[in-house]
């Protein structure tokens, strides 16, 4: 069974703004609730509801790989265990991703691609939203999501601790349970049961996973952001280029160390950002002891070369894939379908500004802090370029998935088992 991915997007470092913004004016949307227990993130629109889908095309080139991503993961006999979701069957999914990259492949040969898919959209899917965050007071939901963004970084590291390089990141330890769907139980003792697993504090300031390193990074910050995004790509000292990626986290609850220093005032709300915390830690190093064992979860790795993987155990693309939770059954989001997002998004050439992304990906992730229907995660790429893109994603939008109609679905499955 694939074992998450469990990163945090950058950006949830600034949603303190955001609430403080907003307090003044209305009262605070809370995209961080959860949902009640066995409730779903969406509900099935009416046609006259759908949105337009004829301004998609932007990424069509990165769509097909995402969607084979995600046929890959349908193909796997443990993924029947998250179906159905609502109305959706399994051989339901498996055929709207089929039908779905016959539509992509035909729109891109075309001059009228945009309006094309939202014809084939309208003639041939059914269309559900999300509901999103609740309303404040309670009275049901905004239909409102905001979207985050989360990267692959890109560090220096070690075989071996030499000189700088002696902050480790963790290989998997054996006394690490987990269950089946790999949600972490514990540790198990020499005497076969099962407590708590170490903190990020434990293991790091009592040398608990002493002689479970994997390797070895030149910055205390830029291992924590490794485990905090959960997978990334290492330059070893030959120039050759390590891949890692998740194996496993020690079952406690993520916290931000950014919400108490903003709380603290070491950092104001308003100049919150990836940059200025990694700033703050360079001239403050020994703030990272207060700061950063505030979050009790670390993430442990193994090497992963063809990724970045997702939860779904397939590789993300970059404006291709997101993030959405799935943490418990049944899951609040759909597992590897075609979702439509209209919400802004940073530029790639300047990411302080943005502009209004419609279009598809696929949901292929899930992430340790995403754990509500107001919450979506794009994944933005790897590297300086990704970080900058990740970290000024934060906007509000709407959130849709496709699933292909009923009648529709044994004929296709048929067509496409013949082919």
């Amino acid at each position: 069974m694939p074992r998450l991915m469990d990163r945090i997007a950058l950006s949830l470092l600034l949603i303190p703004i955001l609430v403080a913004g907003c307090r003044q004016q209305k009262p605070a949307v809370d995209f961080d609730h959860p949902l009640p227990p066995g409730t779903l993130a969406l509900r099935k629109l009416s046609p006259g509801e759908y949105p337009d889908f004829s301004r998609c095309t932007w990424n069509l080139a990165l769509l097909p790989r995402s969607i084979d991503a995600s046929i890959k993961y349908l193909g796997h006999p443990s993924s029947r265990q998250f179906f159905p979701y609502m109305d959706i069957t399994h051989e339901r999914a498996v055929a709207t991703l089929l039908a779905f990259r016959d539509v992509i492949a035909a729109a891109t040969s075309r001059s009228d691609a945009g309006p094309f898919i939202d014809q084939q959209i309208r003639e041939r899917f059914e269309v559900y939203k999300s509901i999103g965050a609740p309303r404040p007071g309670g009275d049901g939901y905004t239909e409102r999501v905001l979207f985050t963004g989360y990267y692959t970084p890109i560090f220096d590291a070690s075989p071996t601790p030499v000189g700088d390089f002696r902050w480790p990141v963790y290989r998997r330890p054996p006394d690490l349970v987990s269950d089946e769907m790999g949600r972490t139980l514990g540790r198990r003792t020499p005497e076969g049961q099962i407590v708590p697993y170490w903190t990020r504090r434990q293991i790091e300031a009592e040398g608990r996973l002493a002689g479970h390193e994997l390797l070895y990074l030149n910055s205390r910050w830029a291992a924590y952001v490794v485990t905090v995004q959960g997978s990334a790509k290492l330059r070893m000292p030959d120039g050759s280029m390590k891949e890692i990626g998740f194996a496993g986290h020690n079952g406690h609850e993520y916290t931000s160390p950014g919400r108490r220093m903003v709380a603290d005032g070491v950092i104001e709300a308003r100049s919150l950002n990836f940059r200025t915390l990694s700033n703050y830690f360079a001239a403050h190093p020994d703030a990272m002891d207060r700061y950063l064992w505030l979050n009790d979860r670390t993430v442990f790795f193994t090497e992963r070369p063809g990724g970045p993987f997702g939860a779904l155990n397939v590789p993300v693309t970059q404006f291709a894939s997101i993030a959405t939770d799935k943490n418990d059954l049944p899951n609040a989001y759909p597992r590897a379908m075609p979702a439509f997002l209209s919400v802004p998004i940073p530029r790639t050439d300047n990411p302080a500004q943005n502009w209004h992304f419609t279009g598809f990906m696929m949901d292929q992730d899930s992430g340790g802090a995403i754990r509500a229907s107001g919450r979506c995660d794009i994944y933005m790429g790897e590297g300086a370029a990704g970080e900058q893109l990740a970290g000024h994603q934060l906007n509000e939008g709407e959130l849709y998935y496709i699933a292909l109609k009923h009648e529709l679905v044994a004929g296709y499955l048929a067509r496409q088992s013949t082919n």
